[in-house]
């Protein structure tokens, strides 16, 4: 296998989790997602949904200034980066495996083994998508798409300082909507 690692960054409700589990499943390799979070609790002893929350919020917010002052060292955000950081590249040393989310495509960047995408899709698909498989109900899908597309690009440009979603920062976007979702696992499989 040439690409040894894969990484998956992707708008919310595009499918980027079904994707990073299939391409993983056929590979025969093991995918991380929620279990980054599970290895972040016990090394961190935060909880998981606090470290979940944390991994989607840009330490530096709205009324940031007024509580936050770093001159008295690293936040907990801060903290959970650094273990995040490590984590993500101990797993890269150790196996083969594709890592969901968590920037990892930054953090594994300077890797020639490894494959990093993007997933992708219109809003249309996304919206109708949260509700039928992650049973959103609330009257506009389109706001929590919104809203969590806009904390991801937020916590991303504020640890890596690029942008998410820009091409640039991978080797491969797909849009699920349009191509479909095993199809996409396909595509990341045939090219490692």
């Amino acid at each position: 296998m040439e690409k040894r690692i894969i990484t998956i960054s992707r708008e919310f409700g595009s499918g980027g989790r079904t994707i990073g589990k299939l391409v993983a499943e056929h590979l025969n390799i093991k995918c991380y997602d929620a279990e980054l979070i599970q290895k972040l609790a016990v090394q961190s002893g935060f909880d998981e949904s606090y470290i979940k929350e944390a991994g989607e919020y840009a330490p530096g917010g709205f009324l940031a200034s007024a509580f936050t002052d770093r001159s008295f060292g690293p936040t907990n955000e801060d903290r959970l980066w650094k273990m995040q950081y490590q984590i993500i590249r101990d797993l890269a040393e150790k196996e083969p495996c594709v890592i969901v989310g968590r920037c990892a495509d930054y953090i594994l960047r300077d890797r020639a083994d490894c494959l990093r995408g993007f997933i992708h899709a219109d809003m249309k698909f996304r919206a109708d998508r949260i509700v039928r498989v992650y049973g959103e109900r609330e009257n506009s899908p389109e706001a929590r798409l919104k809203e969590k597309d806009k904390r991801r690009a937020a916590y991303y440009r504020f640890y890596t300082d690029m942008k998410w979603g820009d091409a640039a920062n991978y080797h491969i976007a797909l849009d699920s909507g349009v191509i479909g979702i095993e199809k996409c696992a396909e595509i990341i499989e045939s090219l490692v």
